[in-house]
């Protein structure tokens, strides 16, 4: 079973609480879903594997520690996903970029994707799938069986808010991903929207309601 991680640092919370804030504006709310997304980026970098390096400093040389194993790769879930990318990048300015497109179908709220593309080396890469929201899980899912079928194994799921059912869904559908948010709220409503949630986050960003 894959594990859950509550990325519950004081800094994070805070800034949650006012991305939560209805009268917080886009502008606001971009900034601040960038900033968790690099404060978050801290712990889902933990443990990435470190090999010793020999380096010389400015007094003498030194055995030192430098990260090695498979590059990383930062797959957003469009379009809300993309307000995280840019908070990773200033951690690992060299991860590349896949984007998976989707909707949601308002009536059944089942995901639809529409694009995909992916680095051409994306199976050799540690890929970091990025979403503000985990809410009935579909979309996340969709997008993580799309992923495997490159040939890719190892994928983490970061999100900000999750919903107890969008976790159950996930965990059972693929185990082997972990999954790292800043938040687990009540439940889902009737609308498949978190409770209390913060709204619909692409709309947020781009103030497109």
């Amino acid at each position: 079973m894959s594990t859950f991680h509550l990325v519950d640092h004081p800094l994070i919370q805070h800034k949650l609480t006012l991305m939560r804030d209805k009268n917080t504006s886009s502008k606001d709310f971009r900034e601040l879903l960038d900033e968790i997304a690099m404060l978050m980026g801290y712990e889902i970098t933990r443990d990435l594997p470190l090999e010793d390096v020999e380096v010389e400093t400015p007094i003498c040389r030194a055995t030192l520690k430098r990260i090695s194993g498979k590059k990383l790769a930062i797959v957003p879930i469009l379009r809300a996903g993309l307000g995280m990318v840019d908070g990773l990048l200033r951690l690992v300015p060299v991860a590349r970029i896949g984007h998976i497109g989707m909707y949601r179908d308002p009536d059944t709220h089942e995901p639809h994707d529409y694009y995909f593309k992916m680095p051409p080396d994306i199976k050799n890469r540690q890929v970091i799938l990025v979403d503000p929201m985990l809410a009935t899980g579909g979309s996340a899912c969709d997008a993580i069986t799309r992923i495997k079928q490159t040939g890719c194994t190892h994928i983490t799921m970061m999100c900000l808010v999750a919903a107890p059912e969008g976790v159950k869904k996930l965990q059972e559908m693929h185990p082997d991903v972990d999954i790292y948010a800043a938040a687990l709220d009540e439940r889902l409503n009737e609308h498949a929207y978190i409770v209390p949630g913060l709204g619909d986050a692409g709309d947020r960003i781009y103030g497109t309601k």
